[in-house]
């Protein structure tokens, strides 16, 4: 049996530093998979990313291997990724397998063939991605449940006892091992480009947030799995390119979420359970954060931070879905490349 073409595919937003490290941590790959290949996006840093990524990659010999496309505008993560799988499944030479990896991650040895082998063993599996771990080598989420009312109610209460007593199962799948879950984080995850032809890529709706859970709900409808595979070990630092890399340990309040967060959940919600089930999930947030904000007051929160303006900005940004919220904006397999992303569209017209 043929070794199966896999393409790596890393998108920079101003982590140009980041993003050539990231590489050099696949060179090792290569020596057990000689045909990997990478593409780098830039998706419109607007700083000089490409000329310190078209220089790195030049200095350390990768031309051969590594491809970098500049994108014009910063249309956000999925449509991104959807450049470049677009442009590789649409090649001479489409790859097989496409391994989608944050710039701020730095994979361990043969994680790549890890997960290729996950594919390799099981046809039905669409998705399989790694075992993320913290900087100081504990594991961080990695594989999750479906967002559902009760799991939105869990998530505003944080109260995990009541959680077991009402019978929810929290969305994050803890110590999660080998095997299938609902949807796994897309900081490093291979998708078989089979599945991506039969039900299209990211969702060009969302800005940044939620596309991968959209993605993987839909895999799933189409009768394909998603599998977790911790073997594959990969650090993640987390939030280098947007700025999120919070430290919540010594803090009362974290910082608030930005509004295309919510915007991101809202279209999420919309889009698995229609109008009604996401206001219902969103009421649901809302009362078990009333409860979680009553169980802070009597100094029995258990040590949870909440996040500033949270209740608030939900209202305003993510309670109440839009018309655009029901339209799909799926990108199929051999639409041209370039088309701008339809949040923009939408945003122009007084949308998100």
């Amino acid at each position: 049996m043929a070794e199966p073409a896999i393409a790596v595919v890393i998108v920079n937003y101003r982590t140009a530093a980041l993003t050539l490290a990231a590489l050099a941590a696949l060179c090792g790959e290569r020596e057990r998979l000689p045909g990997l290949r990478a593409m780098i996006v830039d998706g419109g840093s607007g700083d000089d990313s490409v000329e310190q990524l078209r220089a790195g990659i030049a200095d350390r010999g990768w031309d051969d291997w590594v491809r970098l496309l500049p994108l014009a505008v910063n249309g956000g993560f999925g449509w991104a990724n959807n450049q470049a799988m677009l442009t590789l499944l649409q090649s001479d030479n489409p790859p097989d397998y496409l391994h989608l990896l944050n710039p701020d991650t730095r994979i361990e040895p043969g994680a790549v063939g890890c997960l290729a082998g996950v594919l390799d063993r099981h046809p039905e599996c669409a998705v399989a991605a790694s075992l993320l771990l913290n900087e100081d080598g504990s594991p961080s989420g990695s594989a999750f449940r479906f967002p559902s009312i009760a799991r939105e109610f869990d998530r505003g209460a944080r109260t995990a006892p009541l959680a077991r007593w009402l019978g929810i199962a929290p969305v994050l799948i803890a110590d999660a091992p080998a095997g299938a879950a609902d949807w796994v984080t897309g900081a490093s995850m291979m998708i078989r480009a089979t599945a991506l032809r039969e039900v299209g890529l990211f969702d060009s709706g969302f800005f940044l947030y939620f596309e991968e859970v959209e993605l993987m709900a839909r895999l799933a409808r189409a009768g394909w799995s998603i599998r977790h595979e911790p073997s594959s070990r990969v650090c993640h630092i987390g939030g280098a390119a947007t700025g999120k890399t919070y430290q919540f340990a010594d803090l009362r309040v974290a910082p608030p979420l930005p509004a295309y967060w919510f915007h991101s959940r809202r279209r999420l919600l919309v889009q698995l359970y229609g109008t009604p089930g996401a206001i219902a999930a969103g009421g649901a947030w809302l009362a078990g954060h009333a409860l979680f904000l009553l169980r802070r007051a009597l100094g029995r929160a258990g040590g949870h931070v909440p996040t500033r303006r949270e209740a608030r900005d939900l209202l305003r940004h993510g309670f109440l879905p839009v018309s655009y919220d029901r339209q799909p904006a799926i990108t199929r397999w051999n639409d041209p490349p370039g088309q701008p992303p339809a949040w923009i569209a939408w945003a122009k017209g007084g949308g998100a």
